[in-house]
C-alpha cells in the first residue's frame, strides 16, 4: 500500500519522549491480579487516566505544541474536540504562557468542559459532530491567525500519543499484545508504531465501540469512510471518520479490530472502580472490557490502555451502578 509519506518512526518517537520529559507522567503499567486465573500470562493497564489533564493527549498536543514556530504559537491555539484533545490543548497553551480556544460539542461532559475553563481556555459548544467542530475551529483561524491543533490526523500527534508505547514496552519488554481505543485513530496509531518499532512481533489489538466501527469500516472500505453516525456511552471515540495519516498507520500495523458493547464497558468501568482504585471514563475501560469478555486472544502478557479517566461524579454513579455484574463479567 502507498503512502503520501513514511510512517512515524523510532527518530520520531524517541524526539516526542525528549520533548515530554517532565510534562507528561510515565503512567504506571498495573498488574490485574483478579484476572490472573482466566488469562495464565497476565493482563497488565497502562493507566493513562492517571495522566496530567486525565488522558494520554496531552501527549500528542504539547509535542505538536512545542514544536511550533513561537512567533506562530504566540498568535494562539485552538483546539477542536470532544473533550480530552480540548484539555490537553489548554494545558499547552497555559505551559507556553498563549491563548486557547477549544470548541467542544453541545453534548461534552460537564467534567470536560470545566477542565477546559480551569486551564484558562475559552470554551465554545458548537454542534455534535467532529466536522462540525473543525469548521468552526477554522473559521476561527482564519479570523485570529491562532493555529488549529490536529486532534489526531497528524504526524507530529501521532508520535506524541505513541510515547506511551515506548513506555510499555521500557516496562515490560515481554509483551504480547498490546490493546488501543480506537476514535480518530491517534493514540492507536501512534502506540501501534511504538510497539511494532521495538518489538515487531507484538500484536496490536484496536477496539472500537459498536455502534461507531470506523476502523473495520474503513478495512472493509479500503480507506477511511465517513460515517452517518455514531452512538454509545465511550464519549471520545464516537467521531464520525478515521484520520488518513491514522488509517496509513493502522492499514498496516493493526492486527485485529474488536467492538464492544455499552453494558460490558459499564462493567469493566466498575471492575477498575471495586479492584484496582481507577476510576475511568468509558471510552478509557472499552479496552479491559474487549480483554474481558474474552475478544484478546493472546499467548503472552496483555496490556489493555486506559485512556483517559474524565467522567464528571452523576455519570460515574450511573455508569458503575449499571456496571454492577462486573464480576459476572470476569468468571465468563
Amino acid at each position: 500500500m502507498s503512502h503520501t509519506s513514511p510512517l512515524v518512526g523510532l527518530p520520531q518517537l524517541e524526539a516526542a519522549a525528549q520533548r515530554l520529559r517532565g510534562v507528561a507522567l510515565r503512567t504506571p503499567l498495573l498488574p490485574v491480579d483478579a484476572l490472573r486465573e482466566k488469562f495464565p500470562h497476565g493482563v497488565w493497564v497502562k493507566a493513562e487516566c492517571l495522566q496530567r489533564v486525565g488522558a494520554f493527549k496531552v501527549r500528542g498536543a504539547f509535542n505538536y505544541v512545542s514544536s511550533m514556530d513561537p512567533t506562530v504559537r504566540a498568535r494562539g491555539l485552538i483546539a477542536p474536540s470532544s473533550g480530552n484533545h480540548a484539555q490537553a490543548v489548554a494545558y499547552a497553551a497555559l505551559h507556553f504562557g498563549v491563548p486557547c480556544t477549544v470548541v467542544m460539542p453541545t453534548t461534552v461532559s460537564s467534567a470536560k468542559q470545566a477542565g477546559c475553563a480551569r486551564l484558562g481556555a475559552r470554551v465554545e459548544l458548537v454542534g455534535t459532530t467532529t466536522i462540525e467542530r473543525i469548521a468552526r475551529a477554522n473559521e476561527i483561524s482564519r479570523d485570529t491567525g491562532a493555529t488549529v491543533v490536529p486532534p489526531f490526523d497528524d504526524d507530529l500527534i501521532i508520535a506524541g500519543q505513541g510515547t506511551a508505547g515506548l513506555e510499555i514496552i521500557d516496562e515490560l519488554p515481554e509483551t504480547a499484545t498490546v490493546v488501543v481505543p480506537v476514535g480518530g485513530g491517534g493514540l492507536a496509531s501512534g502506540v501501534a508504531a511504538a510497539i511494532k518499532a521495538r518489538k515487531p512481533d507484538a500484536r496490536i489489538v484496536c477496539v472500537e465501540p459498536s455502534g461507531a466501527r470506523k476502523l473495520s469500516r474503513a478495512i472493509a472500505n479500503g480507506g477511511p469512510i465517513t460515517l452517518d453516525g455514531t452512538s454509545g456511552i465511550p464519549d471520545g471515540l464516537l467521531g464520525v471518520r478515521l484520520g488518513d495519516r491514522n488509517w496509513d498507520h493502522l492499514s498496516v500495523l493493526a492486527d485485529s479490530v474488536v467492538q464492544v458493547d455499552d453494558g460490558p464497558i459499564r462493567c469493566a468501568m466498575r471492575f477498575l472502580l471495586d479492584r484496582m482504585k481507577l476510576v475511568t471514563e468509558p471510552s478509557g475501560a472499552i479496552t479491559l472490557t474487549a480483554v474481558m469478555e474474552g475478544k484478546v486472544p493472546s499467548d503472552g502478557p496483555i496490556v489493555a490502555l486506559l485512556s483517559g479517566g474524565n467522567i464528571e461524579w452523576d455519570g460515574l454513579l450511573e455508569h458503575v451502578s449499571d456496571g454492577a455484574m462486573a464480576s459476572e463479567l470476569v468468571a465468563t
